[in-house]
Order: C-alpha cells, then sequence, then structure tokens
C-alpha cells in the first residue's frame, strides 16, 4: 500500500504581487491630477504678462489677503464679489487679526484703469501699509 505524499511546500510562491498596487497609485494619481486645478480659489483672470516679475510668495499663502479686478470691472476680495464702497471696511476687518498689513491685487489685463485705482483707493483708506500688484511672467523667458 503506497502513501500518497503531497508536496505543497514546493508551489507556494514568496514573491510579491505589486500590480494591484500600481494599479491604485495610477488611479489616485489620475484624481489627483483632475481634481487639483478646481481647488484654487482665485477668480479666473487673465492677468498682465511681463517680462521682469518679481516673486511674491507670501501671495500664495492661504491667509493672504488678494483683491481681484475682473475684465467687467467687479471687485472679489478673496473668493467673494463685493461692492467696491465696502471694500475698505472688508479690508479693515480682516487686517484686525493679522500683524501684516499688505494685500495683494490681481487684476485683468483689460480691465479699466480706473476700476483697479479705485479699489487701489478703497484699500489704502483700511490703512493698507503695502500693496503688491500681481502679474504674470512671459513664457519663455
Amino acid at each position: 500500500m503506497g502513501v500518497a505524499v503531497r508536496n505543497e511546500g514546493s508551489k507556494v510562491n514568496s514573491n510579491i504581487n505589486v500590480t494591484p498596487m500600481v494599479d491604485v497609485m495610477l488611479v489616485l494619481l489620475i484624481i489627483f491630477m483632475v481634481i487639483t486645478p478646481m481647488l484654487q480659489n482665485k477668480v479666473q483672470i487673465d492677468m498682465a504678462k511681463v517680462d521682469n516679475a518679481t516673486a511674491m510668495p507670501d501671495a500664495d499663502k492661504d491667509d493672504a489677503i488678494v483683491v481681484a479686478v475682473t475684465r467687467d470691472g467687479s471687485v472679489y476680495l478673496g473668493q467673494n464679489k463685493v461692492d467696491p464702497t465696502n471694500l475698505g471696511a472688508m479690508v479693515a476687518d480682516k487686517l484686525a487679526d493679522k500683524n501684516s498689513k499688505t494685500i495683494f491685487v490681481r487684476a485683468d489685463s483689460r480691465a479699466q484703469y480706473k476700476a483697479v485705482e479705485d479699489a487701489i483707493d478703497n484699500v489704502r483708506t483700511a490703512g493698507v501699509d503695502e500693496i503688491g500688484l500681481l502679474v504674470q511672467k512671459k513664457e519663455g523667458n
């Protein structure tokens, strides 16, 4: 009578299968690539392009106060549309809890100069020390 010997140990594969992990990582990469542009909390503005743009890294911070002037003359404080006459008071309220008195102005390249000037004048009434005018650097320079 013979004994049936099963050699199960020789069939064990000790290699790690990384294919499912790679699939999950690629799906996550695609999701983040699609969602990241949607996370920008800025008003879409076609800013002026210049050759010698100065970097202003403080404008990208979460607590930065950014005033945007669109092509049609609308004024935004952050993401919210505001009345230009109330802009100074609203900026003063935001500056009350900050120690820095710097704001940044993003203006559309085709916005009327008077609208941008009025926005800057209204911000100056809030006691702003510095105003940074944001522009884009020309491509290829």
